[in-house]
């Protein structure tokens, strides 16, 4: 008879249990159930969250292929930590008729008892880590009530630092608070006069692209941000009206205002990053100082809950190309303005650069394209080009062999399985530091976390990136036949379809279009194909 040994280790498991241990205790098993023959397969570094480790795979196969009688493991979870997949990989040996043996829960499934037992024993292992992270999950938001920065990226004006202290009974403790950066909350106080004086966030951002202020990153401000500052309570030196003012927005306020210290807020996005209703937010009174008084603060938020954010212009139900076109010379895109009535009461449209707008022509100066007669052009383009399928089949097949050639797949693959063991080591320091609360270890299991978090928000932005590169070669024969059908029909359709029509029909080909004034040309980039830089 023959065994496969398994064995596996996370990096950053605290625990004793090496490899090697592992597998020695695993061979001696062997010795005593009258095994002689064994293959050992070792994964360390790698979770037991998903089965999607190079040698349990490699495992996998040698089972498939009979080359072992039994699977040996030190422990249930070095197989896996999830029900779903350790159930999947128990039936799927079983029918292959190779047996199983834990050596710590000493379950043998050759019998019925020891299936059964081995079953329960995985299910309360996933209750109990399942519980661990809601507790944690739930610690977290009774820390968050107290007022503490629980981590991330500070918001501008602030720095977080790690403080040490004795609580009641001289045991060593650590939190987290926000100092202050003077500079950077100097520059917050310029954004809430400067929004008092031009009275709209659209004036305000006018002002940020004339004046080229740029955020941290070295972007243009956009209102959303900008917004965003204006919006948030961490700068305020909350009294009572403050926090009523957030419970009149059903969030959860905890503390009570001192008109001195700041509010923090927390629980605002789920696990995904998707934003929670408000009334699952929970806004706390924290240990840092407020800069802004409650009567301005208030002032502007009723502002700009008069204002708010309206419909965005550029929208227009007789222009074709509102979404498709673009400056050639800033990249942003075009806005649709109106010019005079003219005797039959039309009014005549043209396509403006959205930069040279917000910036009253100091960061743009591409000038504004006649849409009707950009429109008759584009259509009269498409046409020409729709005159001969034979070559617009072989081009764009072309492109797309090109874009599938330079894809990043093997990129966004490494990118997504580092993700996986962040996020996998994230949880595995998160259990450890549920056992070492009181502990000084916590500090520094604390920091560990902050440091693959923040590792981990760069991969994710990184991968982002990645995929959104490759949407381009995603295109399947069905889009590509799509496409070519769309165009070879363009003619016949154009000229009986109405305006909502045509906008679909340009928009189902056409991925995007640049217009550069000075050469008065008008750049078509259809789905598939490239822009060159």
């Amino acid at each position: 008879m023959k065994a496969a040994i398994y064995s596996r280790k996370s990096k950053f498991t605290g625990k004793g249990e090496s490899i090697e241990n592992q597998v020695q205790m695993c061979i001696e098993h062997t010795k005593t159930v009258g095994i002689t023959e064994y293959e050992i397969y070792e994964d360390e570094g790698f979770s037991g969250g998903n089965t999607e480790r190079p040698k349990f795979q490699e495992m996998l196969l040698d089972a498939k292929a009979k080359k072992f009688d039994v699977l040996i493991c030190y422990r249930l979870d070095r197989i896996s930590r999830n029900i779903a997949d350790f159930s999947n990989l128990i039936n799927e040996l079983q029918n292959l008729s190779i047996g199983f043996m834990s050596i710590r829960e000493q379950f043998d499934t050759s019998t019925p008892m020891g299936r059964a037992m081995m079953y329960i024993a995985s299910v309360f292992a996933q209750l109990e880590r399942e519980t661990i992270a809601e507790r944690v999950r739930d610690n977290m938001l009774e820390l968050a009530k107290t007022g503490r920065w629980l981590g991330g990226n500070p918001p501008i004006g602030f720095n977080s630092e790690r403080m040490i202290y004795l609580d009641e009974n001289f045991k060593e403790r650590s939190l987290v608070q926000l100092t202050p950066v003077e500079g950077e909350l100097e520059f917050i106080k310029f954004i809430y006069d400067k929004y008092e004086e031009l009275g709209s966030i659209h004036k305000l951002r006018k002002y940020f692209l004339q004046n080229n202020i740029k955020t941290q990153n070295g972007n243009d401000y956009s209102m959303r941000v900008l917004a965003d500052i204006l919006r948030n309570p961490i700068y305020v030196k909350a009294d009572r009206k403050v926090l009523d003012y957030l419970e009149s927005k059903e969030i959860n306020v905890v503390g009570k205002g001192n008109n001195k210290n700041g509010i923090l807020v927390y629980n605002k996005k789920d696990k995904r990053g998707k934003q929670k209703d408000k009334s699952e937010w929970i806004a706390a009174i924290s240990n840092h100082e407020g800069i802004i008084d409650a009567t301005r603060w208030l002032a502007i938020q009723k502002t700009l809950d008069q204002n708010g954010f309206k419909k965005a212009m550029g929208t227009s139900k007789v222009a074709l190309l509102t979404g498709l076109i673009r400056c050639k010379k800033c990249g942003s895109p075009m806005r649709i303005t109106y010019g005079r009535t003219n005797k039959a009461g039309e009014k005549k449209h043209y396509y403006a650069c959205d930069m040279k707008f917000a910036s009253g022509g100091t960061r743009c100066e591409n000038k504004n394209l006649n849409g009707a007669k950009a429109e008759q052009t584009i259509i009269n383009k498409i046409k020409e080009l729709t005159k001969n399928k034979g070559m617009l089949v072989q081009e764009f097949k072309k492109t797309q062999n090109e874009l599938k050639t330079s894809s990043n797949k093997s990129e966004i693959e490494i990118l997504s399985k580092k993700i996986t063991d962040n996020e996998s080591s994230i949880q595995n320091l998160v259990k450890q530091l549920s056992k070492n609360e009181t502990s000084i270890a916590s500090k520094y299991i604390i920091e560990e976390i902050e440091k693959i978090s923040k590792e981990t928000e760069e991969l994710k932005s990184k991968l982002k990136e990645l995929n959104d590169k490759n949407k381009d070669a995603e295109m399947t024969e069905v889009d590509l036949e799509l496409i070519i059908n769309n165009l070879t029909k363009f003619s016949d359709l154009m000229d009986n379809a109405d305006n909502n029509q045509k906008k679909y029909l340009i928009s189902s080909i056409v991925d995007s279009i640049y217009w550069d004034a000075d050469t008065g040309e008008l750049e078509i980039i259809f789905f598939g194909k490239r822009k060159k830089k």
